[in-house]
Formats: structure tokens, sequence, C-alpha cells
């Protein structure tokens, strides 16, 4: 059942060291203010899921809390390379980690098994392609009805989901606009949930019910962090800044200044700080 708790309480209440975490939203709504409280908090020891890591997950793999991530593609989208993982990867710092790379089918397959509870997840993929020479988690399995040889990979259940989301209600629904990525799956697949959101209203009447996408009984907590998802952007709230994913390049590309900047703009800062950083790029 949903409890309406700060960002600091819902993080320290359901994140713990060597917890499997996944931070979900496909290009807009990133939970990124839930990121910082976690690197704040100082929490490791993680594995992170993410269909698409970004700079999100630079920044907890720079700052040592990820022992493994589980992906498919890692990039700065529409900028380049993640230099904080590249760094961890070939020359294990701050930390060594360990990848296990996916499809995006895969990772939105696993997803689904998860929140289906199932132990894995079964598809056509792979076919021709080189990843199951490198993840030995991808199997092959033989359809008893047809004698297809199917893909098949293990179920994603995280520990814990964050994900954000334009707006709950008192009761604890959750409302998302806009592009889904796999929001819904990963949360339904987790055994917590924690969802941050722009505002709090009175309820959804009169809005179409498809947009509860969900209900306050799969949810463990709800934080208000206006701004929160940016970077990436929040439809019907604020814009993409795409201006911070271009600075983030040069940002990452240095040790020190990665430091400096994790010091200025994430330890000795709150959540309050997202909605100041969005203020000219709302609708």
């Amino acid at each position: 059942m949903a409890e309406f708790l700060s960002l600091h309480d819902a993080v320290q209440r359901n994140l713990h060291a060597g917890d499997i975490i996944a931070f979900e939203g496909f290009k807009n709504l990133i939970p990124h203010a839930a990121a910082h409280e976690a690197i704040r908090q100082g929490i490791g020891n993680l594995t992170l899921l993410r269909m698409t890591p970004d700079i999100v997950y630079d920044q907890m793999i720079g700052m040592g809390l990820a022992a493994r991530v589980i992906f498919s593609y890692a990039g700065n989208p529409g900028v380049g390379l993640l230099r904080r993982m590249r760094d961890a990867i070939e020359n294990n710092y701050p930390r060594a980690i360990e990848t296990v790379e996916h499809s995006h089918s895969a990772m939105a397959q696993a997803y689904e098994a998860g929140a289906s509870g199932l132990p894995c997840a079964i598809f056509r993929g792979y076919k021709g392609a080189d990843l199951p020479k490198v993840n030995p988690l991808i199997k092959t399995v033989i359809c008893p009805f047809t004698g297809e040889e199917l893909a098949a990979v293990p179920a994603h259940r995280p520990d814990v989901t964050f994900i954000h989301a334009q707006k709950a209600s008192e009761k604890g629904d959750v409302l998302i606009e806009g592009i889904i990525g796999v929001q819904k799956e990963a949360a339904l697949a987790a055994r917590r949930v924690v969802v941050t959101v722009e505002e709090i209203v009175p309820s959804f009447k009169g809005l179409h019910p498809n947009l509860t996408i969900l209900p306050h009984w799969t949810i463990d907590a709800i934080a208000v962090v206006p701004g929160g998802a940016h970077p990436s952007y929040t439809h019907g709230y604020y814009a993409r800044d795409n201006a911070a994913y271009l600075d983030w390049d040069s940002v990452s590309a240095d040790r020190q200044s990665f430091d400096d900047w994790m010091k200025a703009n994430v330890l000795a800062v709150g959540p309050e700080i997202f909605a100041e950083r969005v203020k000219d790029l709302r609708s």
C-alpha cells in the first residue's frame, strides 16, 4: 500500500546495500532525483538493471555504487559514450563492475516474465547474434508444441524499482502520460516500488482510466519531487534539457571534473534543486 514519504525516507526505507534495482524510464520520466538520493545515502554494492543505461547510471557507477550492470545499450543518448561506465569496465575505476548485456527485446521480455511471476522469458531472438557467446545466461529451449528453437533468459525480479510519473492521487494511484517504456512491468516485477511524482491531486476523476498505470496497492512509497526526471523530460510539464546531456560528455570525461560536479550538484544539494533546474523548461 502506497505511503507518502520524503524522498530521503522513501529511499532509506526501501533501498539496501546489495539490492538488485531498476531505475526505469524510456527517454522521458527517468528518475534522476531518486538516483541522486541513493548516491547521497551511499548505498552501494548494487546490481543495476536498465534497458538503456544513460547518465543516471553513469553517475551511480562513477560514485562506486554498482557491482553489476544488467542492460541493453549503454550510452549518453544523442551524444556518445558513458565515460564513467567505460572507465569502470576498462580500468576498474572506481571499482570493477560486472556487465551482463542483453538485447532490448530480451530486457523487456525479462521484465514481463518477472511481472508475471515466471522464472524466465521465452521469445524469438538472438538468431545470428554474438551476444550468446559472451552472455552465458542466454539459453535456448525447444517449444514442446512446434519444435521451434527459442531464446530464454532469466526473469528480472528487482528488489526495488524506481520510476518517475506525472501525478499520484491522494489514494496513491499513479498516472503516467506520454512515452511509456517498461515502467509498469519493472514495477510489477519488483518486491518494492518507489515512485517520484510531479504533484499529488485529490483524485483522477474524469480522466481516462487507462492512464492509471499503477494502482496504489502495487506501490510502497511515493515522494513528491517536482522536476525529478531532469535532465530527461516529463510530458506536459517540462522539456528535455539537451544542454545537460551535451555538458555531461565533458564533465564525465575526466575523473576530477566528475568528482567536482557530483560534489556540487548531487552531494551538496537536495531534491528541491530539481524544481529550480526545470523552471525554464516548463511547457
